[in-house]
């Protein structure tokens, strides 16, 4: 069987070019867009997402301030920075990148970042909105996941989902939304018991657990289609993702590469909230 590479770049580029456009009308009006990303940890991916983040918003016209609080920050001081921004009227849009300093949890600090401003969808209010079916911002690496399968055709009613990961920045919203789409979905985790019997029967696999290789041929039936959403630093340096493709390619209908995939429409779609926060913000 050959295995189509479900790349994120066309619609990445799609996306973009829309943001682009209406951050160019916000700086010809009030100014441009502005994103304060938070950073407290010195993780080598994490610091690559971050500079492609403050790359993709350059690109497309939106202010970005970076606030590095160090690796050793304490849950007083994230939310003290988190706060602050809440109450700058020039901050149209927050995100706090991942993972945090040791000792200190997201359920810690997220609920001091303004909903309104939360355009990566982990505050308790905007889970809570998401849980409820309401209007908000919703976690960008789930929606990714959900509009690269509608770009590529791939659908979701009636079809059997497992989602390999329980965070509440994937797996969790990820669900939420797969069931909006009237999938039937099923949440694995590291005490799931024979995970390949549970992944093996499912139409579309989805690895976003953390763990380089995680998912391998013997965890895909044939013809399913696999997502990829791990981004994980393999000992050459490289970022590769939870599943090991070789295994994968031949037996699986679709797969999403790793870069390429869940990654670039993840940062094209937080670019969007950036400019949607905004556009509703600045009318208030």
């Amino acid at each position: 069987m050959d295995t189509v590479s479900l790349s994120g770049k066309e619609l990445a580029a799609a996306i973009n070019a829309d943001t682009k456009a209406r951050a160019t009308a916000l700086t010809e009006g009030p100014g441009a867009p502005r994103l304060a990303l938070i950073v407290a940890n010195d993780d080598p991916a994490s610091a690559w997402y971050v500079n492609s983040l403050r790359k993709a918003a350059e690109r497309l016209g939106i202010a970005c301030d970076t606030v590095d609080l160090g690796p050793d920050a304490t849950v007083a001081a994230i939310r003290a920075e988190l706060a602050a921004r809440g109450e700058d009227p020039a901050t149209d849009a927050i995100m706090l990148q991942t993972p945090l300093p040791a000792g200190v949890r997201l359920d810690d600090v997220s609920s001091a970042i303004v909903a309104t401003k939360d355009v990566d969808g982990v505050s308790p209010l905007s889970l809570g909105l998401l849980a409820a079916g309401l209007d908000g911002f919703v976690p960008a690496t789930s929606e990714a996941v959900v509009e690269l399968l509608a770009h590529h055709e791939v659908p979701l009613a009636g079809r059997h989902v497992a989602v390999v990961g329980r965070s509440n920045i994937v797996g969790k919203p990820l669900a939420q939304l797969l069931l909006a789409k009237d999938a039937t979905v099923t949440v694995c985790h590291s005490r799931t018991a024979d995970l390949a019997a549970v992944t093996a029967t499912a139409d579309v696999v989805v690895a976003a657990a953390g763990r380089i290789g995680l998912i391998s041929g013997k965890h895909v039936r044939a013809g399913a289609v696999v997502i990829d959403v791990g981004t994980n630093e393999a000992p050459d340096g490289k970022i590769v993702g939870d599943v090991d493709a070789d295994s994968v390619r031949g037996k699986a209908a679709g797969l999403s590469p790793v870069p390429g995939g869940v990654g670039p429409v993840t940062t094209a779609l937080l670019m969007r909230h950036v400019v949607a926060a905004a556009e509703t913000g600045r009318k208030g």
